[in-house]
């Protein structure tokens, strides 16, 4: 038969049963008279003809079966039955199947919420074409990690490398939309001419940039992203070729991206305007400067590998036209990721750590499930014993099992779909910030697809124990549903499903443990500075309203001075950057005591421009020396103060007050030496879990420049988040149309130095308790379940003189046996899996006995609760009763 017939008759097999049950029953008849009609052409007598005819075919129905068992729409129609048996076994045991449902629910959610946060920044491929061509290139850090590049290695690269089909030079920008109804500080990034190009992506409307925008001194162009149109301007595309003020001056909108457009380097970036950068530019001005990066898409026929090679050989081979300052050199070498790497790199121990995390869980909710499953199984040996009798094979009873197990576990994956989803939402609300690609989280096609996949393997899998167990019980014993024997064989299984709980468990505790110990050793430390009671804000003024570094300095002045008078307002100061805070802004230095070690030699120096009560409203302390006064700022000699770390390693004991340095970006001028008139103590700058840093510390009004984005710092007498608006009153009274951004209390940006750590804690915590519910709950359905079994065994020890407490004891000493191996086992499986986190870790070893004896107390503690209350159900069993009912 062919195979389109075959299609055929099975489709009306399936469609039409009745009739073609009719149809097989009247041909299989149809065989019977033939073979009657040839036993009567033999010579015998109809009726005798018919019952050797009746021999020979045999049982009628069992003849229609088999025939019926050659299509393939017997297997069709048997998962069908199967599955409708499977949904009225499920029917009609409503308690365990809300159980199992809401336990797989949780487990399948939280595996595919995870998934939906990984599959993008892990696994998914970027989104753009070809994209695992795209690498990032940057120099090599003295700590050999990645370190930003100079726009002058760029050029220099962009020149004499072969390996890229092309290179583009991004910097961050941040610029102030005025002439609205309420300016507002932007989010940019400033972009060398190929940038869109490079990634592959043009805009949705309008154009891209040309070689002529780039140009020194180009025109002011900028292009936008459809989320900062949508926001700000409505959705208007009639923008593109319109003006738009940024900073006072004037841009031409030339295009829009796309709304799709995903910008992996900063996705908060909303608004790209050329760099304008001169390639030949003097090594003292910015394009010198360690705060670029470089985006390369590779040539078909290269690789980072290769592309890195070449680097290190243009590196050792300098050319004339491409000077290169000290700093600058290449000589450490660069490095060459591919783009996704570069971008998950921070945030790949975190997710892996999470990923373990809910594996075990997953694990933890297989094993419960599992052991509800075999529970479930022991009540119905007798039904899998008849089945057998009557004729059923071994395979089929396992197919019908896992049938059951597999729609338990779609039914939990659909609910689990909605777990997943609000899973998914808070996710992105609790994801610490430089978390890429959080845009891309979300229910989509592969999340539904890995979905399916796992609900499907833990069906199959949950399934494997209790069917292997319906058909290895002996037939008699199940028959008579009272043996001993095989009641026992159950209850080891069930016991092992329980340790196994436990140890999960535990090894999830102790994770969450060692986070929450690490968070509170890195709240511990130090910021350098009294954080409580701090406000602080970024004040800016973005254009030409203050055109002289005179007026602009000014203007803070006066800003201060309004906010000293807000009440509550203890003391008021402000920053060139703010500790804590992603600014970041160093340069190199040369004390005069140290001829030989040039400028940049001896690393670089972060820059604080500060106003004299700056340490006094920080509270950061004083080691030597004075602090700035106003005589610093109007004039007098050059003053300058340096943090504790940097005097202790260029002086060691030796007093450094009166020490001549110069610091900034002409170190190699004939500027003026600076005067060390104080030191003060270290700063957390970068995050609490980094070392200390070389600081150096200017009156404003002293540095070469005032800078136009300032942080005001404010010490309030009450809650500092509730004297913002006062405060922002304050500066406004100054003037209204400056942005004021970043208003945070300092408490609030010490928290978010450990965003990633929180992050991880919060869902490794979540899943710990959830884990040890569910261990509990195994815990107390084993020992319910032994109870049940042994309540003749109970009544006859009561009979025969046992106390409660003996009773209580003997079930306690069960449950906490169990508890104590899993343990053992979870500790093990703990020191191993505890390897994962390590980088997470801060100040606590992943062996930290503290940690660990307190999970285990938990975890004992928990545990005898849940033995306890079987227990107390057993020694109430009367003895008398059940003797009776025996």
């Amino acid at each position: 038969m062919s195979l389109w017939r075959q299609l055929r008759r099975g489709l009306r097999v399936l469609t039409r049963r009745t009739e073609a049950d009719q149809e097989l029953a009247d041909e299989v008849q149809h065989y019977v008279d033939l073979t009657t009609a040839d036993y009567v052409a033999r010579g015998l007598e109809p009726a005798a003809a018919r019952r050797a005819a009746q021999l020979e075919v045999g049982n009628m129905t069992a003849v229609r079966e088999h025939v019926r068992s050659y299509g393939w729409e017997n297997a069709v129609w048997m998962l069908l039955a199967d599955l409708r048996f499977a949904l009225r076994r499920l029917r009609a045991n409503p308690g365990f199947t809300v159980v199992s449902v809401l336990t797989l629910a949780l487990g399948i959610g939280a595996t595919t919420a995870i998934f939906s946060a990984v599959n993008p920044i892990l696994l998914a491929s970027l989104p753009y074409p070809n994209a695992e061509r795209l690498v990032l290139v940057a120099d090599r850090g003295a700590d050999g990690g990645p370190r930003d590049a100079t726009f002058g290695t760029y050029g220099e690269l962009r020149v004499r490398s072969r390996s890229f089909q092309s290179l583009a030079a991004v910097d961050r920008w941040q610029s102030s939309l005025t002439a609205t109804s309420e300016p507002e500080r932007l989010q940019g990034q400033r972009v060398s001419e190929s940038y869109f190009r490079t990634l592959g992506v043009t805009p949705a409307v309008g154009r891209d940039f040309d070689s002529d925008d780039d140009r020194v001194g180009g025109p002011r162009v900028v292009i936008l992203s459809d989320r900062l149109l949508q926001r700000r301007f409505g959705g208007d595309r009639s923008l593109v070729g319109r003006r738009i003020m940024l900073d006072d001056d004037e841009y031409l909108v030339i295009g829009v991206m796309p709304p799709r457009f995903s910008n992996v380097i900063a996705p908060s970036a909303d608004i790209w305007a050329p760099l304008q950068e001169q390639a030949t530019a003097e090594f003292n001005s910015r394009e010198w400067g360690h705060h670029y990066r470089i985006v390369g898409r590779l040539q078909r026929a290269s690789s980072a590998a290769r592309a890195s090679g070449e680097i290190r050989m243009i590196a050792r081979a300098p050319l004339p036209e491409f000077p290169r300052p000290m700093w600058a050199n290449m000589s450490d070498g660069m490095l060459v990721q591919p783009l996704q790497d570069a971008i998950a790199t921070d945030a790949k121990p975190m997710l892996f750590a999470i990923c373990g995390a809910v594996l075990v869980l997953l694990a933890i909710v297989c094993v419960n499930v599992t052991n509800l499953l075999v529970a479930r199984g022991a009540q119905r040996r007798g039904e899998f014993a008849m089945r057998i009798a009557l004729g059923a094979g071994r395979g089929r009873l396992v197919q019908q099992v896992l049938t059951e197990t597999v729609v338990l576990a779609l039914v939990g994956g659909l609910l689990g779909l909605e777990v997943a989803a609000i899973g998914v939402r808070a996710l992105i609300a609790l994801s610490p910030a430089g978390l890429p690609r959080v845009d891309a989280m979300g229910l989509n096609g592969p999340v539904f697809a890995f979905a399916l996949v796992v609900t499907t393997l833990i069906g199959l899998t949950m399934g494997l124990v209790p069917a292997l167990g319906a058909t290895r019980a002996g037939l008699h014993d199940d028959l008579q549903q009272s043996s001993r024997r095989t009641a026992g064989g159950r209850g080891i299984a069930r016991s092992a499903l329980v340790v196994t709980e436990v140890a999960l468990a535990l090894v999830l505790l102790v994770g969450a443990g060692l986070l929450m110990r690490s968070l509170q050793r890195l709240f511990a430390v130090a910021p350098g500075f009294n954080a409580p009671h701090l406000l602080t804000m970024q004040v800016i003024e973005p254009g030409h309203a203050y055109h002289s570094d005179t007026a602009r300095a000014r203007y803070y002045e006066q800003a201060l001075e309004s906010v000293s008078h807000v009440p509550g307002v203890i003391s008021a100061a402000v920053t060139s950057q703010l500790p804590l805070s992603d600014d970041l802004d160093g340069y190199g230095y040369e004390f005069q005591s140290t001829p030989s070690v040039k400028p940049g030699e001896d690393g670089s120096a972060l820059r604080y421009v500060v106003t004299p009560g700056y340490f006094a409203t920080m509270g950061i302390p004083l080691r030597r020396g004075r602090l700035f006064d106003e005589s610093d700022v109007r004039g007098g000699p050059e003053a300058i103060l340096i943090s504790e770390s940097l005097a202790r390693r260029k002086f060691g004991d030796q007093n450094p007050i009166g020490q001549r340095v110069r610091f900034g970006p002409e170190t190699a001028s004939d500027r003026p030496w600076d005067v060390v008139v104080g030191v003060v103590g270290d700063v957390k700058q970068e995050s609490l879990a980094f070392g200390q840093t070389a600081a150096f510390y200017v009156p404003m009004g002293r540095w070469w420049w005032v800078d136009n984005v300032q942080s005001l710092v404010v010490r309030t007498s009450g809650d500092p988040a509730a004297m913002a608006p006062s405060v922002k009153r304050a500066v406004w009274s100054v003037d209204a149309n400056q942005p004021i951004e970043r208003i945070v209390t300092m408490d609030a940006l010490i928290a978010k130095t450990a965003s990633q750590r929180r992050f991880a804690l919060v869902i490794i915590e979540t899943f710990a308790f959830a884990a040890l519910l569910l261990a509990a709950l195994g815990i107390y359905g084993v020992l319910a379940g032994r109870v049940t079994e042994r309540t003749r065994e109970i009544g006859v020890r009561s009979a025969l003189g046992a106390t409660r407490g003996n009773i209580l004891g003997l079930i306690v000493r069960q449950g906490m046996s169990l508890t104590l191996l899993g343990v053992l086992i979870g500790l093990v499986g703990a020191m191993a899996a505890t390897r994962g986190i390590m980088t997470l870790l801060f100040g606590v070893s992943r062996l930290d006995p503290i940690t660990y004896i307190g999970v285990v107390a938990l975890l004992a503690g928990v545990a005898m609760i849940a033995c306890w209350l079987p227990a107390w159900r057993a020694a109430r069993v009367d003895p008398a009763i059940t003797l009776r009912a025996e």
